[in-house]
């Protein structure tokens, strides 16, 4: 009997931090495989620049972003809307203000550090979202996207004062 108890506990402990912590979903897509994208499209990141400025999609066509940094500078492409952007712009600034976030890169900190809210982040310190990626100087990334509906989105840099510095492009889905 002690046994049996003992196990239920386990398992509704296990499933209940399995439940607790939510998924990413994303009201206009989801991240695909690279194998997946219809076509690649290569956004250039110069110090408070994209180009392109602005991108056209279809509904329901998977994208191969290709991430150049020609700048000096760490930037972020990030996919939303201007409310995700205000809310990701906080949170990186949180990172930075822990010394997490450099000008030209990103530092591993413990999760024990002192002062910081964690849980008011939503992901632990981590930049792991998965409509973004960081670049650094000289650096090439990849990100891939699957845009299931028509809608007007931007892409994004949030990295403290590159957004309102004009680091934002237009993105088009439509029908």
């Amino acid at each position: 009997m002690f046994l049996r108890q003992s196990l239920a506990i386990c398992f509704l402990a296990m499933s209940s931090t399995a439940f607790a912590a939510p998924a990413h979903t994303y009201d206009f897509g989801q991240p695909a495989p690279a194998a997946k994208a219809s076509r690649s499209i290569e956004v250039v990141m110069g110090d408070m620049s994209f180009d392109p400025k602005t991108i056209q999609i279809k509904a329901g066509e998977t994208v191969r972003f290709v991430l150049v940094n020609k700048g000096q500078l760490l930037h972020e492409f990030n996919l939303g809307d201007a409310a995700m952007h205000a809310k990701h712009q906080q949170e990186m600034l949180q990172m930075q203000q822990s010394g997490m976030l450099t000008p030209t890169g990103m530092k591993e900190m413990s999760h024990d550090m002192a002062g910081m809210d964690h849980a008011a982040m939503g992901h632990g310190m981590k930049h792991d979202d998965p409509n973004s990626v960081l670049v650094e100087p000289g650096q090439t990334a990849e990100l891939t996207w699957t845009f299931s509906k028509a809608t007007s989105l931007e892409f994004a840099c949030n990295i403290p004062g590159h957004y309102q510095a004009g680091m934002v492009g237009k993105l088009t889905v439509s029908q």
